[in-house]
């Protein structure tokens, strides 16, 4: 038995774990989170292959989109439900395993002293284990462009390894379903003066992770996104 296994359950603290598609990778992922006694909501966004009875069997809220909506509209989701359910503290957690379970606390804490409202993981402040040349330019770049079009200065603007308070969650509304929700988010802190504080972490990339990434092709329709969003609204 790990020593986290007596670690005391933070019912206050919700994991919302958004799954497309990951397979074993979200059973995984999963036992983690539950070993450091966090409770946790996965949610099937209308994959190919729903998660099986491994994963339903565990003791997480499940939610399913029948349909597949985009990342962001599941990450909202969760953030509802959680809400809804009394979290006082919402952690957006990829279900690919690429995130390190330990860093939560790293992240909550500057929550919990009152320090800012969200906190914002950074890889580039922390670390990053097998990660592909372009992927580092594609992320170096989505800074440069969050800079000039957004006014918010951070090292890493695509993870998404955060934590909000209770106030911060019920004050951003994700509108951009897909991966474009990521740079939405830094827009609406910035509009809603919330404080946020970024924290190193770690993210270890793997190959059959890295196949389902981002392409070349896929951040320039971030981008493309993101800028009709900013004329409609």
């Amino acid at each position: 038995m790990s020593s986290v296994d007596n670690a005391p359950r933070r019912e206050d603290v919700w994991i919302v774990v958004p799954s497309y598609n990951e397979g074993r990778r979200l059973e995984s992922t999963v036992r983690g989170l539950l070993a450091n006694r966090y409770t946790v909501v996965v949610i099937d966004d209308g994959s190919d292959e729903p998660p099986g009875d491994s994963v339903r069997q565990l003791p997480v809220w499940m939610l399913t989109h029948p349909i597949n909506c985009g990342q962001g509209a599941a990450i909202q989701t969760g953030i509802d439900f959680a809400i809804a359910h009394g979290a006082e503290y919402v952690v957006t957690f990829d279900a690919d395993g690429q995130h390190c379970v330990e860093e939560i606390v790293d992240l909550l804490a500057p929550l919990e002293s009152g320090e800012a409202d969200v906190a914002l993981g950074s890889r580039f402040l922390g670390a990053t284990h097998n990660m592909p040349a372009t992927r580092w330019w594609m992320l170096k770049l989505a800074i440069v462009f969050t800079w000039f079009f957004s006014r918010i200065r951070v090292t890493d603007t695509h993870n998404g390894f955060r934590a909000l308070t209770r106030g911060a969650a019920e004050k951003i509304r994700i509108t951009q379903d897909r991966m474009a929700h990521a740079s939405e988010i830094l827009d609406l802190i910035r509009e809603s003066k919330l404080r946020f504080k970024e924290v190193p972490v770690t993210i270890t990339y793997f190959d059959d992770t890295l196949a389902k990434g981002q392409s070349s092709w896929n951040s320039l329709r971030i981008v493309g996104q993101l800028l009709l969003g900013r004329i409609v609204r």
